[in-house]
């Protein structure tokens, strides 16, 4: 679809929408109506799934199960009784006692190990958009993770922990996140922020903040990696809808949001 006809059927939609009673803001409308256009007259589709499983193979990163007392740089405080990080950063993993649990499976409770982010906000999950010749595109990374199902997962643009944007871990900076730290600087204007809650079930009181930051379409925005993608939102609610597991929770929670 081109940019002149994306817009007189956006304009079509929002005043049908509206004139039904809608009362949603333009963003609003502008996001309902992206996940039902697929501009995908090239066959786009088939080449970010041949992208992705590209990036899964020319992935390097091992992963091997090792005992808990053998990983480096993590110990226990003797005086919490919790396991730690060296730096004081990134999450501990301590023991929770949960009593009067009736209307759980377990009725008389039950002790178990959760994490703990430091802190207990996580980091930013954070998306970032730009029209692309008119058309709204979202940058998202094929990321490794050590608990990835599949290793990759296509994921938002910034997936970092405050620890990481801190670089406690004393590694690479994380691209793109001054766009969200900064984003006044950077010409950026927010569309979504909000705190989402994480599984409670595994993480203690943990929140990410996620967002949406778009870029003006004549800002030039270099993809610093083959990792990293443009896609549409049609296409990424395809890839949920027909793929099994390649798509970050990341992404599926910030999208519930819009």
């Amino acid at each position: 679809m081109k940019n002149n006809s994306y817009q007189t059927c956006l304009r079509t939609f929002a005043e049908c929408y509206k004139t039904l009673g809608g009362e949603e803001s333009n963003i609003s409308l502008e996001f309902k109506f992206e996940r039902m256009i697929s501009h995908d007259e090239n066959h786009e589709f088939e080449s970010i799934l041949s992208w992705y499983k590209e990036q899964c193979s020319k992935c390097k990163m091992k992963i091997d199960l090792i005992p808990l007392k053998e990983c480096r740089e993590w110990d226990f405080d003797e005086t919490t009784g919790s396991y730690v990080h060296s730096s004081g950063e990134f999450f501990r993993v301590d023991g929770l006692r949960v009593s009067n649990s009736d209307t759980r499976e377990v009725t008389g409770g039950w002790d178990q190990p959760v994490l703990t982010q430091v802190g207990y906000d996580g980091g930013i999950l954070g998306l970032l958009r730009q029209r692309i010749n008119g058309i709204p595109h979202y940058l998202v990374e094929a990321k490794a993770e050590p608990g990835n199902y599949n290793l990759v997962q296509i994921s938002t643009t910034v997936q970092a922990t405050f620890s990481n944007l801190k670089r406690a871990h004393k590694g690479n900076k994380t691209p793109y996140a001054e766009y969200f730290l900064d984003t006044d600087k950077m010409g950026a204007n927010i569309l979504f922020d909000e705190w989402m809650s994480e599984d409670g079930g595994r993480l203690y009181n943990k929140r990410n903040r996620s967002m949406i930051v778009e870029l003006p379409e004549s800002v030039h925005l270099s993809v610093v990696s083959e990792r990293y993608r443009w896609v549409t939102l049609y296409q990424l609610i395809k890839l949920i809808a027909t793929q099994d597991a390649i798509v970050a929770p990341h992404i599926r929670g910030i999208l519930a949001g819009i």
